[in-house]
């Protein structure tokens, strides 16, 4: 019985939208933060750069997501779950996941505003405080875990095998990703710290 069938060209170019994202973004944040080439195509406007960066992650993300739905259409169907009632795990669980997912997005979007969201930080334009409310009081990463769950989610509902072998991709390459977010993203706060405290030191 086949489970995956790793024949299906949309299930490789799936796997690649899929590991473009966060890569991509990743070497233009940090391109950005060294040799300010967003800002400087804005005209020196960092924030319009931050915004025309966010159009282009969210872009990429509606095509990853609809790549990834073809992909599950070219692959095949087993029963995952059980579908028996009253239960229905089948039908309440992947519905529970998505829900679950979307919340995680959207407040963490809805908490960090468009430039928390999309790498404002490399564009130099630096949250004044560390956001602690939901649902960063819950996870570290609430939208790479919401963005995993609607994916474990699509697959459950299309009882698709190799959604989740797709999901534990994803999983794989935002653990990936955040190795190198976090330390750059610290260290940009870690040197404006340091250059408030040398501001203060040279007024007193």
């Amino acid at each position: 019985m086949q489970w995956v069938d790793f024949g299906k060209t949309s299930l490789l170019v799936s796997l690649a939208s899929i590991t473009f994202n966060p890569l991509a973004w990743n070497i233009v944040a940090q391109n950005e933060y060294h040799n300010k080439s967003l800002t400087r195509l804005f005209g020196g406007n960092a924030k319009a750069g931050c915004y025309f960066l966010a159009v282009m992650i969210f872009s990429f993300g509606v095509l990853r997501d609809s790549l990834y739905h073809r992909a599950l259409s070219e692959q095949p169907s087993h029963l995952i779950l059980p579908n028996d009632p009253p239960l229905n795990l089948h039908i309440v669980l992947p519905v529970l996941l998505f829900v679950a997912g979307q919340t995680l997005v959207i407040s963490s979007t809805w908490a960090l505003g468009i430039t928390g969201t999309f790498l404002g930080d490399y564009f130099g334009i630096l949250m004044d405080h560390r956001v602690e409310g939901f649902p960063f009081n819950v996870l570290e990463n609430p939208m790479y875990v919401g963005s995993t769950l609607c994916f474990l989610a699509t697959a459950l509902w299309y009882e698709k095998p190799a959604g989740l072998l797709i999901t534990l991709y994803v999983h794989i390459c935002y653990t990936i990703a955040l190795k190198f977010e976090g330390p750059f993203t610290a260290m940009i706060y870690s040197k404006r710290s340091e250059a408030k405290t040398s501001n203060v030191k040279k007024e007193l």
